[in-house]
């Protein structure tokens, strides 16, 4: 059992800390925040992310996961400290590091004895070493410096933590990471040892390529539909190859969250400063920002004009089983749709309220699926919920002024959408006509 600060209560910080306490090891999560932590000692928890509650909350009560707003003292009782507060992305394109600059020099400040300093927020290559640099200007006390990066996925982080196909330990001295190392013992992990730059671009390098991997096959379902192949049975095909596999490999509008926007973007701006090409990063980034509009156009054509037509949207968050919202295709799309005339009504079963946050166009909000399709001219799927993948068709068909879906998630198969009766538009792969075709001007 070790004891370890958690600086920072956002969803990497939250997740992290209470899978090391699921395991057995003294937690203190610390936050500046005190109304976040006022919650979180209330068991109320600021984000989504199934089973999270239930894991906070079973160990609060059993006595190894604590919140405060004290970090000098939650740094006092810990061997180890983890930095996982938020990097945003800049004007630029940079990581903005002030908050990570920040909990340093409290760590340094509050320091008593050797403390070993992991940083668990993704970061350009090199923090670990400023960050080393600054905490040594602000303490006398020894310390070593990790850098282990986070592999979670939302709407999977328990998951992805608790059974984790690898921990990346990064440390200054073979010390830290055998400490780093036994604390990830648990959770029965493969554990790759590095240099504090290599851990740094691991994480950034692995996300950049699963973008590479969604933006390639979103161009080839582009080619796709020119060329009367079909995008499904294309990646099933490349991923039966095992050097490619077939993961990140489905069709659809694109990319979205708190990753890799932020991270292709970073290391776009990593490769500009060290006067490094970026040409294939360009190009992911300008493929998904061009993909998402994809279903615009297609909602166009099977309409002609959206101009006093409502559009139902099933889904606002960027990806299932998670409320998140940051660059996600519906922030993009509903104003564009308002923007075109279109009245909107717009479902998800997680999302609504942080939805509501990020889309200021007036639209009407609903987490009953039925009500958002009831005498909708079209229905435009851009989150591929177990709800909406699920629905009733014959019901759905039967709510509808116009039998039109226009599908960015690929969700049904085109058979099913043929036998049921819609017009079908989906990615990559061919229209389906509706016996009555719709216009339908």
């Amino acid at each position: 059992m070790r004891r370890l600060a958690v600086i920072g209560t956002g969803y990497v910080g939250l997740v992290t800390g209470s899978c090391f306490a699921d395991i057995g090891n003294q937690v203190i999560c610390c936050d500046i925040d005190a109304s976040k932590i006022e919650k979180l000692n209330q068991g109320i928890i600021p984000i989504y992310e199934p089973g999270l509650q239930e894991m906070v909350v079973n160990n609060q009560a059993e006595g190894r996961l604590a919140f405060t707003t004290n970090i000098a003292e939650a740094v006092k009782q810990s061997d180890i400290i983890y930095i996982a507060v938020g990097t945003p992305m800049s004007p630029h394109g940079e990581a903005d590091l002030t908050y990570i600059y920040a909990a340093a020099k409290s760590i340094a400040e509050a320091m008593q004895d050797y403390k070993i300093i992991v940083i668990k927020s993704t970061v350009p290559v090199g923090t670990g070493r400023s960050v080393q640099m600054l905490i040594a200007e602000h303490t006398p006390h020894p310390f070593d410096m990790v850098s282990n990066p986070e592999f979670l996925r939302e709407g999977s982080a328990l998951k992805d933590c608790m059974s984790m196909e690898r921990a990346v330990i990064g440390a200054t001295h073979s010390r830290a990471a055998d400490a780093i190392e036994e604390l990830h013992a648990p959770f029965r992990t493969l554990v790759y040892r590095t240099s504090l730059e290599s851990a740094e671009m691991i994480k950034y390098a692995a996300n950049a390529f699963l973008a590479t991997k969604i933006s390639f096959i979103n161009e080839i379902a582009n080619l796709c539909e020119e060329t009367g192949a079909n995008v499904a049975e294309v990646s099933t095909g490349m991923g039966l190859d095992s050097r490619i596999g077939s993961q990140f490999l489905q069709a659809g509008i694109g990319y979205g969250g708190s990753c890799f926007p932020k991270d292709t973007e970073a290391l776009r701006f990593i490769c500009s400063k060290s006067g490094v090409s970026s040409r294939l990063i360009n190009a992911v980034i300008e493929t998904n920002a061009k993909q998402r509009y994809v279903v615009l156009n297609k909602l166009q054509h099977a309409l002609g004009n959206m101009q006093g037509r409502t559009i139902a949207v099933l889904g606002l968050a960027f990806k299932p089983n998670t409320d998140d919202m940051r660059y996600a295709p519906s922030v993009d799309l509903i104003p564009e749709l308002v923007a075109r005339g279109a009245h909107v009504k717009a479902y998800d079963p997680i999302a609504l309220d942080e939805a509501k946050k990020w889309i200021q166009e007036d639209i009407l909000y609903t987490q009953d699926m039925y009500e958002a399709v009831a005498d909708a001219d079209a229905c435009l799927i851009l989150t591929e919920w177990d709800q909406v993948k699920s629905m009733d068709l014959a019901r759905l068909y039967s709510l509808m002024r116009q039998a039109v879906i226009v599908d960015g998630r690929n969700c049904f198969s085109l058979d099913e959408m043929s036998s049921h009766g819609f017009y079908y538009s989906s990615i990559g792969r061919a229209v389906v006509h509706s016996q009555l075709e719709v216009g339908i001007g």
